[in-house]
Protein backbone atom coordinates (compact mmCIF):
# COMPACT_ATOMS: atom_id res chain seq x y z
CA UNK A 1 0.00 0.00 0.00
CA UNK A 2 1.04 3.60 -0.56
CA UNK A 3 2.61 5.79 2.10
CA UNK A 4 0.32 8.15 3.98
CA UNK A 5 0.34 11.78 2.74
CA UNK A 6 2.17 14.13 5.10
CA UNK A 7 2.38 17.93 5.28
CA UNK A 8 3.59 20.47 7.82
CA UNK A 9 3.88 24.23 7.95
CA UNK A 10 4.29 27.22 10.24
CA UNK A 11 2.15 30.33 10.73
CA UNK A 12 -0.70 31.63 12.84
CA UNK A 13 -3.73 32.10 10.55
CA UNK A 14 -6.02 29.06 10.27
CA UNK A 15 -7.10 29.58 6.62
CA UNK A 16 -3.50 30.16 5.51
CA UNK A 17 -2.31 27.13 7.46
CA UNK A 18 -5.05 24.99 5.91
CA UNK A 19 -4.12 26.12 2.39
CA UNK A 20 -0.44 25.34 2.96
CA UNK A 21 -1.21 21.94 4.43
CA UNK A 22 -3.60 21.00 1.63
CA UNK A 23 -1.01 22.02 -0.95
CA UNK A 24 1.59 19.87 0.80
CA UNK A 25 -0.74 16.89 1.06
CA UNK A 26 -1.59 16.97 -2.63
CA UNK A 27 -4.41 14.81 -3.92
CA UNK A 28 -6.23 13.11 -1.06
CA UNK A 29 -6.22 9.33 -1.62
CA UNK A 30 -9.75 8.00 -2.27
CA UNK A 31 -9.61 5.70 0.75
CA UNK A 32 -8.14 8.16 3.24
CA UNK A 33 -10.38 8.04 6.31
CA UNK A 34 -8.40 9.27 9.35
CA UNK A 35 -6.40 12.45 9.87
CA UNK A 36 -3.64 12.80 12.46
CA UNK A 37 -3.01 16.42 13.48
CA UNK A 38 -0.39 17.74 15.90
CA UNK A 39 0.21 21.44 16.52
CA UNK A 40 2.39 23.46 18.87
CA UNK A 41 0.46 25.06 21.71
CA UNK A 42 0.86 28.53 20.15
CA UNK A 43 -1.84 27.38 17.71
CA UNK A 44 -4.31 26.29 20.39
CA UNK A 45 -6.70 29.18 19.56
CA UNK A 46 -6.65 28.13 15.89
CA UNK A 47 -6.99 24.39 16.43
CA UNK A 48 -10.78 24.21 16.12
CA UNK A 49 -11.09 26.33 12.95
CA UNK A 50 -8.09 24.58 11.39
CA UNK A 51 -9.48 21.10 12.05
CA UNK A 52 -12.85 22.02 10.58
CA UNK A 53 -11.25 23.57 7.49
CA UNK A 54 -9.21 20.44 6.87
CA UNK A 55 -12.20 18.15 7.44
CA UNK A 56 -14.32 20.08 4.97
CA UNK A 57 -11.58 20.31 2.34
CA UNK A 58 -10.47 16.68 2.49
CA UNK A 59 -13.83 15.07 3.11
CA UNK A 60 -12.23 13.05 5.92
CA UNK A 61 -14.66 12.85 8.82
CA UNK A 62 -12.42 11.46 11.55
CA UNK A 63 -9.46 13.28 13.13
CA UNK A 64 -7.24 12.70 16.14
CA UNK A 65 -4.34 14.60 17.72
CA UNK A 66 -3.39 17.19 20.31
CA UNK A 67 -1.19 20.20 21.00
CA UNK A 68 2.35 20.11 22.40
CA UNK A 69 5.08 22.49 23.45
CA UNK A 70 6.90 21.01 20.47
CA UNK A 71 5.93 18.70 17.61
CA UNK A 72 7.89 16.37 15.36
CA UNK A 73 7.74 15.23 11.77
CA UNK A 74 10.03 13.13 9.61
CA UNK A 75 13.56 14.12 10.62
CA UNK A 76 12.57 17.46 12.19
CA UNK A 77 11.56 18.94 15.53
CA UNK A 78 9.64 22.22 15.89
CA UNK A 79 10.17 24.26 19.04
CA UNK A 80 9.37 27.86 19.96
CA UNK A 81 7.18 28.59 16.93
CA UNK A 82 3.61 28.03 15.74
CA UNK A 83 3.79 24.82 13.70
CA UNK A 84 1.38 22.09 12.64
CA UNK A 85 1.73 18.68 11.02
CA UNK A 86 -0.92 16.50 9.35
CA UNK A 87 -0.84 12.90 8.15
CA UNK A 88 -3.73 11.20 6.34
CA UNK A 89 -4.19 7.52 7.09
CA UNK A 90 -5.96 4.99 4.88
CA UNK A 91 -7.39 2.03 6.77
CA UNK A 92 -9.89 -0.72 5.91
CA UNK A 93 -13.52 0.29 6.20
CA UNK A 94 -14.73 -0.19 9.75
CA UNK A 95 -11.23 -0.91 11.07
CA UNK A 96 -11.26 1.77 13.76
CA UNK A 97 -13.52 3.55 16.21
CA UNK A 98 -13.08 7.02 17.65
CA UNK A 99 -12.79 7.11 21.43
CA UNK A 100 -14.57 10.21 22.78
CA UNK A 101 -12.96 11.71 25.88
CA UNK A 102 -13.33 9.85 29.14
CA UNK A 103 -13.07 12.27 32.04
CA UNK A 104 -14.41 11.04 35.36
CA UNK A 105 -15.33 7.42 34.88
CA UNK A 106 -13.05 4.50 34.19
CA UNK A 107 -13.11 2.33 31.11
CA UNK A 108 -14.52 -0.71 32.88
CA UNK A 109 -17.91 -0.21 31.23
CA UNK A 110 -16.37 0.89 27.93
CA UNK A 111 -17.66 -1.19 25.04
CA UNK A 112 -14.87 -1.88 22.56
CA UNK A 113 -14.88 -4.39 19.73
CA UNK A 114 -13.48 -7.76 20.95
CA UNK A 115 -10.67 -7.69 18.36
CA UNK A 116 -9.51 -4.19 19.32
CA UNK A 117 -5.75 -4.26 18.90
CA UNK A 118 -4.22 -0.77 19.17
CA UNK A 119 -5.36 2.40 20.92
CA UNK A 120 -3.69 5.74 20.14
CA UNK A 121 -4.50 7.91 23.16
CA UNK A 122 -4.08 11.55 24.17
CA UNK A 123 -4.48 12.50 27.83
CA UNK A 124 -5.12 15.71 29.74
CA UNK A 125 -2.39 16.52 32.32
CA UNK A 126 -4.84 18.46 34.50
CA UNK A 127 -7.09 15.44 35.05
CA UNK A 128 -5.78 13.46 38.06
CA UNK A 129 -7.54 10.36 36.73
CA UNK A 130 -5.54 10.29 33.48
CA UNK A 131 -3.19 7.43 34.54
CA UNK A 132 -6.16 5.37 35.76
CA UNK A 133 -8.16 6.08 32.62
CA UNK A 134 -5.25 5.06 30.38
CA UNK A 135 -4.90 1.79 32.25
CA UNK A 136 -8.60 0.99 32.28
CA UNK A 137 -9.02 1.73 28.56
CA UNK A 138 -6.18 -0.65 27.84
CA UNK A 139 -7.95 -3.36 29.83
CA UNK A 140 -11.26 -2.91 28.02
CA UNK A 141 -10.42 -5.50 25.33
CA UNK A 142 -8.44 -8.74 25.67
CA UNK A 143 -5.55 -7.90 23.31
CA UNK A 144 -5.60 -4.10 23.30
CA UNK A 145 -2.21 -2.35 23.30
CA UNK A 146 -2.12 1.40 23.89
CA UNK A 147 0.34 4.09 22.84
CA UNK A 148 0.18 7.87 22.97
CA UNK A 149 1.05 10.87 25.08
CA UNK A 150 -0.20 13.42 27.58
CA UNK A 151 -0.78 16.91 26.18
CA UNK A 152 1.94 19.48 26.92
CA UNK A 153 0.89 23.11 26.72
CA UNK A 154 1.29 26.54 28.27
CA UNK A 155 -2.21 27.33 27.04
CA UNK A 156 -5.29 25.13 26.88
CA UNK A 157 -4.74 21.37 26.96
CA UNK A 158 -6.63 20.70 23.76
CA UNK A 159 -7.14 17.36 22.02
CA UNK A 160 -8.77 16.44 18.74
CA UNK A 161 -11.39 13.71 18.58
CA UNK A 162 -13.12 14.58 15.30
CA UNK A 163 -13.41 18.10 16.76
CA UNK A 164 -11.58 19.91 19.55
CA UNK A 165 -12.10 18.63 23.08
CA UNK A 166 -10.30 18.65 26.42
CA UNK A 167 -10.38 17.34 29.97
CA UNK A 168 -10.02 13.59 29.54
CA UNK A 169 -8.41 10.77 27.58
CA UNK A 170 -9.46 10.48 23.93
CA UNK A 171 -8.16 8.86 20.78
CA UNK A 172 -8.78 6.14 18.25
CA UNK A 173 -8.97 2.35 18.60
CA UNK A 174 -7.92 0.07 15.71
CA UNK A 175 -8.83 -3.56 15.21
CA UNK A 176 -6.45 -6.37 14.31
CA UNK A 177 -6.78 -5.75 10.57
CA UNK A 178 -4.51 -2.71 10.99
CA UNK A 179 -0.96 -4.04 11.13
CA UNK A 180 1.55 -2.16 13.25
CA UNK A 181 4.85 -2.60 15.03
CA UNK A 182 5.65 -0.53 18.09
CA UNK A 183 8.38 -0.17 20.70
CA UNK A 184 9.66 2.29 23.26
CA UNK A 185 13.01 3.66 24.39
CA UNK A 186 14.04 5.00 27.77
CA UNK A 187 16.48 7.81 28.44
CA UNK A 188 17.90 6.26 31.59
CA UNK A 189 20.16 3.37 32.63
CA UNK A 190 19.91 1.46 35.94
CA UNK A 191 22.96 2.00 38.15
CA UNK A 192 22.35 -0.53 40.89
CA UNK A 193 20.34 -3.60 41.89
CA UNK A 194 16.63 -3.72 42.57
CA UNK A 195 15.59 -3.01 46.14
CA UNK A 196 12.45 -3.77 48.11
CA UNK A 197 10.55 -0.88 49.70
CA UNK A 198 10.20 -1.91 53.34
CA UNK A 199 8.98 1.31 54.97
CA UNK A 200 7.08 4.09 53.19
CA UNK A 201 4.19 6.51 53.34
CA UNK A 202 2.58 7.82 50.14
CA UNK A 203 5.57 8.88 47.99
CA UNK A 204 8.12 9.01 50.82
CA UNK A 205 10.48 6.06 51.23
CA UNK A 206 12.06 5.54 54.64
CA UNK A 207 13.31 1.98 54.29
CA UNK A 208 14.84 -0.13 51.52
CA UNK A 209 15.76 -3.78 52.11
CA UNK A 210 15.25 -3.16 55.82
CA UNK A 211 17.79 -0.34 55.94
CA UNK A 212 17.55 3.46 55.88
CA UNK A 213 16.56 4.46 52.35
CA UNK A 214 19.16 7.21 52.02
CA UNK A 215 22.01 4.86 52.96
CA UNK A 216 21.02 2.45 50.19
CA UNK A 217 20.58 5.32 47.73
CA UNK A 218 24.05 6.72 48.49
CA UNK A 219 25.68 3.32 48.01
CA UNK A 220 24.09 2.98 44.58
CA UNK A 221 24.97 6.46 43.29
CA UNK A 222 28.57 6.29 44.48
CA UNK A 223 30.79 8.21 46.85
CA UNK A 224 31.28 11.30 44.66
CA UNK A 225 27.57 12.06 44.27
CA UNK A 226 26.78 10.97 47.83
CA UNK A 227 29.03 13.74 49.13
CA UNK A 228 27.30 16.31 46.92
CA UNK A 229 23.62 15.34 46.87
CA UNK A 230 22.48 18.61 45.28
CA UNK A 231 24.00 17.33 42.03
CA UNK A 232 21.61 14.37 41.72
CA UNK A 233 18.68 16.50 40.54
CA UNK A 234 17.97 15.90 36.86
CA UNK A 235 20.66 13.20 36.74
CA UNK A 236 19.50 10.43 39.09
CA UNK A 237 15.95 9.07 38.95
CA UNK A 238 13.85 6.31 40.48
CA UNK A 239 12.99 3.31 38.34
CA UNK A 240 9.90 1.24 39.18
CA UNK A 241 10.17 -2.25 37.62
CA UNK A 242 7.02 -3.55 35.95
CA UNK A 243 5.86 -6.77 37.54
CA UNK A 244 5.83 -9.70 35.14
CA UNK A 245 7.86 -7.97 32.43
CA UNK A 246 10.16 -10.41 30.65
CA UNK A 247 12.24 -7.54 29.21
CA UNK A 248 13.21 -5.83 32.45
CA UNK A 249 10.94 -2.89 31.65
CA UNK A 250 10.52 -0.13 34.21
CA UNK A 251 8.90 3.28 34.62
CA UNK A 252 11.09 6.29 35.39
CA UNK A 253 9.97 8.71 38.08
CA UNK A 254 11.51 11.93 39.39
CA UNK A 255 13.45 12.03 42.62
CA UNK A 256 11.72 14.99 44.29
CA UNK A 257 13.19 15.16 47.78
CA UNK A 258 15.92 13.98 50.15
CA UNK A 259 15.80 14.23 53.94
CA UNK A 260 19.35 13.75 55.20
CA UNK A 261 18.28 14.01 58.85
CA UNK A 262 15.75 11.18 58.74
CA UNK A 263 17.51 9.43 55.83
CA UNK A 264 14.42 9.35 53.62
CA UNK A 265 13.83 10.01 49.92
CA UNK A 266 10.70 11.07 48.03
CA UNK A 267 9.78 10.09 44.47
CA UNK A 268 7.18 11.28 41.98
CA UNK A 269 4.87 8.29 42.42
CA UNK A 270 3.19 6.24 45.10
CA UNK A 271 5.81 4.17 46.93
CA UNK A 272 3.97 1.06 48.05
CA UNK A 273 5.64 -1.13 50.66
CA UNK A 274 6.74 -4.41 49.10
CA UNK A 275 7.25 -2.85 45.67
CA UNK A 276 10.61 -2.97 43.95
CA UNK A 277 12.63 0.11 43.07
CA UNK A 278 16.02 0.83 41.53
CA UNK A 279 17.94 3.99 40.76
CA UNK A 280 18.82 5.18 37.27
CA UNK A 281 21.20 7.60 35.61
CA UNK A 282 19.99 9.88 32.82
CA UNK A 283 22.47 11.06 30.21
CA UNK A 284 22.75 11.55 26.46
CA UNK A 285 24.93 8.50 25.81
CA UNK A 286 22.51 6.14 27.56
CA UNK A 287 19.57 7.63 25.67
CA UNK A 288 21.34 7.31 22.30
CA UNK A 289 22.31 3.69 22.94
CA UNK A 290 18.79 2.71 23.95
CA UNK A 291 17.30 4.61 20.99
CA UNK A 292 19.47 2.59 18.64
CA UNK A 293 18.44 -0.59 20.44
CA UNK A 294 14.76 0.23 19.86
CA UNK A 295 15.26 1.11 16.21
CA UNK A 296 17.22 -2.07 15.59
CA UNK A 297 14.44 -4.17 17.13
CA UNK A 298 11.82 -2.40 15.01
CA UNK A 299 13.89 -2.94 11.87
CA UNK A 300 13.95 -6.67 12.59
CA UNK A 301 10.18 -6.69 13.17
CA UNK A 302 9.60 -4.90 9.88
CA UNK A 303 11.55 -7.59 8.01
CA UNK A 304 11.85 -5.37 4.95
CA UNK A 305 8.19 -4.36 4.79
CA UNK A 306 7.64 -0.70 3.85
CA UNK A 307 6.36 1.75 6.46
CA UNK A 308 3.14 3.51 5.45
CA UNK A 309 3.28 6.05 8.27
CA UNK A 310 4.41 6.48 11.84
CA UNK A 311 3.61 8.19 15.14
CA UNK A 312 6.29 9.28 17.59
CA UNK A 313 5.54 10.46 21.11
CA UNK A 314 8.62 11.64 22.97
CA UNK A 315 9.16 13.18 26.40
CA UNK A 316 9.67 16.92 26.74
CA UNK A 317 12.90 16.10 28.56
CA UNK A 318 14.28 14.35 25.49
CA UNK A 319 14.61 16.03 22.08
CA UNK A 320 16.91 19.03 22.12
CA UNK A 321 17.55 18.70 25.85
CA UNK A 322 19.05 15.22 25.61
CA UNK A 323 20.09 14.68 21.99
CA UNK A 324 20.98 18.16 20.73
CA UNK A 325 19.55 21.25 19.07
CA UNK A 326 19.50 20.01 15.46
CA UNK A 327 16.63 17.50 15.58
CA UNK A 328 19.07 14.67 16.32
CA UNK A 329 16.42 12.47 17.94
CA UNK A 330 14.15 12.58 14.88
CA UNK A 331 17.07 12.36 12.49
CA UNK A 332 18.18 9.17 14.19
CA UNK A 333 14.81 7.58 13.38
CA UNK A 334 15.05 8.67 9.75
CA UNK A 335 18.68 7.58 9.40
CA UNK A 336 18.05 4.14 10.90
CA UNK A 337 14.66 3.28 9.35
CA UNK A 338 14.65 5.43 6.21
CA UNK A 339 12.42 8.24 4.99
CA UNK A 340 8.76 7.68 5.80
CA UNK A 341 5.80 9.85 6.89
CA UNK A 342 6.00 10.52 10.62
CA UNK A 343 4.13 12.89 12.95
CA UNK A 344 3.90 13.31 16.70
CA UNK A 345 4.64 15.61 19.61
CA UNK A 346 6.73 16.07 22.73
CA UNK A 347 4.56 14.97 25.61
CA UNK A 348 4.05 15.54 29.31
CA UNK A 349 4.06 11.77 29.83
CA UNK A 350 4.20 8.92 27.34
CA UNK A 351 1.71 6.05 27.03
CA UNK A 352 2.92 2.55 26.28
CA UNK A 353 1.16 -0.74 26.96
CA UNK A 354 -1.44 0.85 29.22
CA UNK A 355 1.04 2.66 31.45
CA UNK A 356 2.20 6.23 31.80
CA UNK A 357 5.95 6.61 31.37
CA UNK A 358 8.41 9.49 31.63
CA UNK A 359 11.62 10.30 29.72
CA UNK A 360 10.49 7.83 27.07
CA UNK A 361 10.07 7.76 23.29
CA UNK A 362 7.23 5.64 21.83
CA UNK A 363 7.41 4.82 18.12
CA UNK A 364 4.49 3.15 16.30
CA UNK A 365 4.71 2.19 12.63
CA UNK A 366 1.78 1.34 10.33
CA UNK A 367 2.76 -1.29 7.73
Amino acid sequence: MDAFPLAYTTGTDAPELARALLAGLGTVPPGANLGFLYATDALAPQLGPLTRLLRDATGIEHWTGTVGLAINVTGEEFYDQPAVAVMLGTFPDGAFDMLPPLTGRTGEDLMLRPNASLAVLHGDPDNPLTPTLVQSISQAAPALFSVGGVTSSQRENLQICDDVTQGGVSGVVFDASVEVVTNHTQGCTPIGPRHRITHSQNNIIAGLDGRDALDVFEEDIGEVLAKNLERVGGFIFAGLPIAGSDTGDYMVRNLIGIDTGQKMIAIGDYAEEGREIMFCRRDGNSATQDMRRMLDELRKQLAGRPIRGGLYFSCLGRGRYQFGENSEELRMIRDELGEFPLVGFFANGEIYNGRLYGFTGVLTLFI
